[in-house]
């Protein structure tokens, strides 16, 4: 960095550097501008001298060093506002009293030291609005500093040993945050707490705290927020505390309560409530009115199932409950009502069950159950079954109704126009679309016959008319004037572009008999000089025009264009597209002539009179860019083991830094060596192999050699990279173990350039509580520096501004210079997306493997990811629920459906069955026909009839009349229990032979089991049966004939009867509905009886219909069956259904 920029810098975080033994940078001196300064954690032992060149410097932080006293370096700072020195050495005499009397000091931390008293001239920082003195060993506070001290905001004396605080502290009526935890303060009453009115948070944690000792009038704490009373003998909730109304967080762990106070209801806000490590046997019902209680933690207790109120669970805010160590063996059931519980810890209970269904609930993320040997987990919700619902929908009527008005205003249906949409109203969206079209060819079939004989004769007519039209227009060949008109070539046809070229053609061209050539030359022609005519160079190109007198006595042209053998691509290009160029300047006729060097035609050798001379090279430069080979410098690194992967050391390039120990990389460009010593590990040879591979593959595009050489067998080109800084080849007579077992890596350390008006600031990036560098880091519109002491990259984003891009330069500049740096340091610049892997070792995890899904293709994975289990969870489904608020349609009446039913089945003219048997479909048997089992799958192929349309007929086919057509329509249906591998079956074998035969006429519709669309039900009857399990069930010896027992249902619409086998139970049993039950005598099924019930309230088509769907089921078997028909008031037999 130029020294001019230096001014210019507001702020610098060198933290984490080494600056012991007097290796502070002088550079900081310079930058008079600052405002900010960190220097944490840098082994600094006292204030550096240079921070008394900083006049303007407001913020200054020491923390974590071991200065033991300040001198007046720092009292010289006029503007500080802020002085950080925790985690030092300070004690009390250490602290000149010329810091405090810096009129802009608002912040001053003290904390993790070694005062024994508060330092002499504290009082004097009346402008003081935070003070932290905790980790001390102050023993008392002086009266005096409370009284100067009136603006805090924030004070902590934690950690101290402190009996009691001055009366003066009363005279803090500004504090908003007062922190005593610590101190032996058994005798201090806390008299002047309810003085501090602008109080919002206070901690006494483990100050011998109990109910005498606290205040019972706290009613002028109107803004306290926070209390923490953990950590001390409280056998109770002192009762100053139930007048704080705007209490949020209360701690109350670590104490001897056994029960608590049923006034607990009185803090209305209350969100965390800590119980844990008392003696707590119940929790009183009014908690339960705690309606913002977020988080409730009861761990560690005495508490019994009993002990929780019933309705714990109905808090509408709880996220997270945690009892764990208690003696719970189940939670209240209205948990499974608390919607926004996230967090359930329930570890070393006595647990034996959970409520059912509770983890099922929506925002549940964790159960913890650990330490209950008696408990049994419920099942994981299954993630398949959902597969045909929604996902990600937020069905609160806000986000509802947010959605409705952005996709625009739902017009409602009227009760009078919702009666006419009663025939959309089934249950499949596929036959609801379909109702209007076919009621419009049924009444086009109807009224088609109707109008055949009224039609035939108006038909006959129009016939008549146009013969004699035909007829009086009609002329013969004869009569025809011939006529003979030339065609016009197809190349007079072409307009020829209005371009101008005069940019590159001068206007006396091709006017003057004689050769003219013109060579390319920056994606130009330029025309050469006579005396060069015939002297071509290999690496150019030449447009050669002859111009001379044809027999007419008129001008023409011979154009031609040569391409030497090593010319480049865009000359090439070039001259063939300004041959042709040429040919349009002139106007000329002839072809442009492509000519290659040395295989010229004698037409060309003619044109140029037979003087053709080659010369090596080229005489113009190419219009591309050209890229410089970049002669990378060498580098040697040494191989350190970091966790799964490798770190690598940049060392200097000599042979002297070798060590038997370790595997060490050198790169020289061309070539990379790879050195093994003796008794270097495999794992770290392999692994460096890896690195050097992808090296060669993604940076050198595999025009490197990778050569490995074992300690002792090196090849001469190794001895020469490694001695290329010295004038003769080194080789050591012996390596020696010089690097030591305690080598640590140098932290690397993520600046982020940042750039205002008129200044530069250079923050460390914060980093994870590992301390390793992460890609995620690294944004797109950001400039980075990340300093590896031997390496400083410059880390440039694509959307980065180019100010910013310039200010790094500089900025890593001046970083190297700022600290003691190897001879060997270098600077690099990167840019985003173009990282090379020395880069992407400094950072864990990152993985440039490309993500593939063979299942998918390579478009899908690159837009969704390979898993599209966390895209979904990104996206936000939108959905209509615009159906949600119409009022609801009325059933479709028994005449409508049967009206329905007659057309689809009048237009029915075929229908075969298909049923999966051994992993192939085989044809259904007539008998089967309509019974269908929730372990099977089935393939109906349905031909329709479909009407020929009416339309205007034209000359061509004026004679042809409409043709009806068809339409095949394959149904799947799949069971409630058979697996997808059946859709596969069919998707693979059976559609496909289907749509060779039907083609482009075949349509595939795949429903499940009790999904089906009306005009599907309407081929049955109202006789579609639905039996649970297999078709053919496997027969074990002990298999006996079971109980069965099925209802008939149909909702909306007769036409959606179905007769669904249930459990055999009695409890079962409706008014409204009719069931059947067949009770088998002997265990083979070959006898039985077969019971209809008929409820009070059922339907009398339906009993019907009940009653037939018995007979026929059971009828076809050659069994012996007895028919029993049994009102409502007559009972099942006991043995039957149970």
């Amino acid at each position: 960095m130029a020294a001019s920029v230096l001014p210019f810098v507001r702020g610098i975080d060198c933290s984490n550097y080494d600056f012991t033994n007097g290796n502070f940078p002088r550079t900081i001196g310079d930058m008079v501008g600052l405002r900010w300064l960190k220097l944490d954690q840098t082994g600094l032992t006292e204030a550096p001298e240079e921070l008394g060149k900083l006049q303007k410097l407001e913020h200054l932080s020491l923390k974590r060093n071991k200065i033991d006293k300040v001198y007046g370096e720092v009292t010289t700072l006029p503007c500080l506002r802020s002085l950080n020195l925790r985690y030092n050495s300070l004690r009390s005499s250490s602290l000149p009293q010329d810091i405090f009397q810096v009129e802009e000091l608002t912040t001053l931390d003290l904390s993790h030291n070694n005062l024994r008293q508060v330092p002499d001239g504290l009082e004097r920082a009346k402008s003081l609005l935070v003070l932290n003195l905790s980790h001390n060993n102050i023993e008392a506070i002086p009266s005096q500093l409370f009284v100067q001290l009136t603006d805090l905001l924030f004070l902590d004396l934690s950690h101290n040993r402190l009996e009691t605080l001055p009366p003066q502290t009363r005279r803090l009526v500004n504090l908003q945050t007062l922190i005593l935890n610590g101190n032996p303060m058994a005798n201090y009453q806390m008299r002047q707490l309810p003085s501090l009115t602008a109080l919002r948070s206070l901690q006494v944690r483990d100050t011998q705290r109990n109910v005498l000792n606290i205040p019972s009038s706290l009613e002028a704490l109107l803004d306290v927020g926070e209390v923490d009373l953990s950590q001390n003998g409280l056998s109770r909730i002192p009762d100053g505390l139930f007048v704080l109304p705007t209490l949020r967080r209360l701690n109350m762990s670590n104490n001897v309560m056994t029960e608590l106070h049923s006034a607990i209801d009185l803090w209305s806000k209350l969100e965390t409530v800590n119980l844990s490590r008392n003696q707590l046997r119940s929790l009183p019902e009014s908690i339960c009115l705690l309606s913002c209680l977020r988080r409730l933690y009861v761990d560690s207790n005495n508490l019994e199932s009993e002990g929780l109120p019933a309705e714990l669970g109905r808090l509408p805010a709880l996220e997270v409950f945690s009892a764990s160590d208690n003696k719970l063996e189940t939670i209240p059931d209205t948990f499974l009502k608390c919607v926004s519980l996230k967090k359930l810890i329930l570890i070393n209970n006595r647990l034996r069950y959970l409520p059912k269904g509770i983890q099922y609930l929506p925002k549940l993320e964790l159960i913890e159950t650990r330490g209950n040997p008696d408990f049994k987990a419920p099942p994981k919700p299954n993630p398949h079954a959902l597969a045909n619902a929604y996902y990600n929908i937020d069905f609160s009527l806000q986000h509802q109704l947010r959605l409705a008005s952005a996709a625009g205003t739902v017009a409602l249906p009227t009760p009078q126009e919702s009666g006419t949409l009663s025939k959309q109203s089934s249950l499949d969206a596929g036959s609801n679309t379909s109702l209007d079209k076919d009621n419009v060819r049924k009444r086009g079939r109807r009224g088609r016959h109707q109008q055949e004989e009224a039609d035939q004769d108006q038909a006959k007519i129009l016939k008549g008319l146009k013969d004699v039209a035909k007829d009086k227009n009609h002329k013969s060949i004869d009569e025809l004037k011939a006529e003979s008109l030339k065609p016009r070539k197809w190349v007079e046809s072409l307009e020829k572009p209005t371009l101008d070229y005069s940019e590159f053609f001068e206007e006396d061209v091709g006017q003057i008999p004689g050769l003219t050539i013109w060579e390319i030359e920056n994606f130009l022609p330029c025309q050469v000089d006579e005396s060069v005519h015939g002297k071509f160079y290999e690496a150019d190109c030449y447009i050669v025009l002859k111009t001379f007198i044809d027999e007419s006595g008129s001008l023409s042209w011979k154009i031609s264009f040569w391409i030497g053998e090593k010319a480049t691509l865009d000359k090439k290009a070039c001259a063939a597209i300004h041959a042709v160029n040429l040919r349009n300047f002139l106007g000329a006729q002839c072809r442009t002539i492509r000519e290659e060097q040395g295989d010229e035609s004698p037409e060309f050798i003619s044109m140029i009179d037979g003087d053709l001379v080659y010369l090596e090279g080229c005489r113009t430069a190419s219009g591309f860019y050209t890229v410089d080979e970049i002669e990378l410098p060498a580098r040697l690194y040494r191989i350190h083991a970091s966790g799964p992967s490798i770190h690598l050391e940049p060392v200097a390039v000599h042979a002297d830094e070798l060590d038997p120990r370790h595997v060490f990389l050198l790169d020289a460009g061309r070539k990379m060596f790879i050195w093994t010593g003796i008794k270097s590990k495999n794992t770290l040879r392999s692994k460096t192999r890896l690195l050097a591979e992808k090296i060669n593959k993604e940076e050198r595009k595999g025009t490197a050699d990778i050569i490995v050489c074992a300690q002792g067998k090196e090849t001469e080109d190794w001895w020469e990279v490694l001695s290329s800084e010295s004038d003769e080849t080194y080789r050591p007579s012996v390596i020696r173990e010089h690097v030591t077992e305690e080598f640590v890596p140098f932290a690397a350390k993520l600046y982020r350039v940042g750039l205002g008006m008129g200044y530069l600031e250079l923050p460390q990036v914060e980093l994870t509580t590992r301390g390793k560098l992460e890609h995620k880091l690294l944004e797109t519109n950001g400039v980075y520096l990340i300093d590896c002491l031997g390496e400083v990259f410059i880390w440039i984003g694509k959307q980065s501004t180019r100010l910013v891009r310039a200010a790094a330069l500089k900025l890593a500049h001046e970083l190297t210079a700022l600290i003691t740096r190897p001879t060997f340091a270098v600077v690099t610049k990167i840019s985003e997306g173009t990282e090379p892997m020395i880069f992407k070792t400094k950072f864990s995890g990152w993985n440039d493997v490309i993500a593939v899904d063979f299942t998918r293709t390579a478009d899908s994975v690159r837009k969704t990811g390979a898993d599209l289990g966390k895209w979904a969870s990104e996206q936000q489904t939108k959905v209509d629920i615009s159906a949600l608020f119409t009022p609801r349609q009325p059933p479709m009446s028994a005449v409508e459906a049967q009206q329905l039913s007659d057309d689809w089945n009048e237009d029915l003219e075929a229908m075969e069955a298909f049923v999966l048997e051994n992993k192939k479909f085989v044809r259904l048997p007539e008998e089967d026909m309509g019974h269908f089992y929730s372990g099977d799958c089935y393939v109906f192929l349905c031909r329709y009839w479909i009407p020929a349309t009416d339309v205007e007929p034209d000359a061509k086919n004026e004679d042809d009349d409409p043709q009806d057509d068809f339409q095949c329509v394959v149904y799947f249906w799949q069971g409630r229990d058979a697996s997808d591998m059946g859709w596969l079956t069919f998707t693979f074998s059976l559609q496909k032979k289907f749509e060779s035969l039907f083609g482009s006429k075949l349509e595939v519709v795949r429903t499940r089991q009790q999904q089906e669309n009306l005009k599907f039900l309407s081929h049955f009857h109202r006789k579609f049966v639905i039996h649970r399990g297999k078709r053919k069930p496997v027969k074990g010896e002990d298999w006996t004939a079971p109980t069965e027992f099925f209802q008939i249902r149909s909702s909306g619409s007769t036409l959606c009867t179905r007769c669904i086998q249930i459990q055999a139970d009695s409890s079962l049993l409706n008014s409204c509905f009719c069931y059947i039950l067949k009770v088998p005598f002997d265990k083979e099924d070959r006898s039985g009886i077969v019971y209809v019930w008929v409820g009070t309230r059922a339907d009398p088509e339906e009993a019907r219909i009940t009653e037939e769907i018995a007979r026929e089921m059971y009828d076809g078997v050659r069994r012996t069956l007895n028919y029993l028909i049994l009102p409502f008031c007559s009972q099942l037999p006991r043995n039957s259904a149970s």
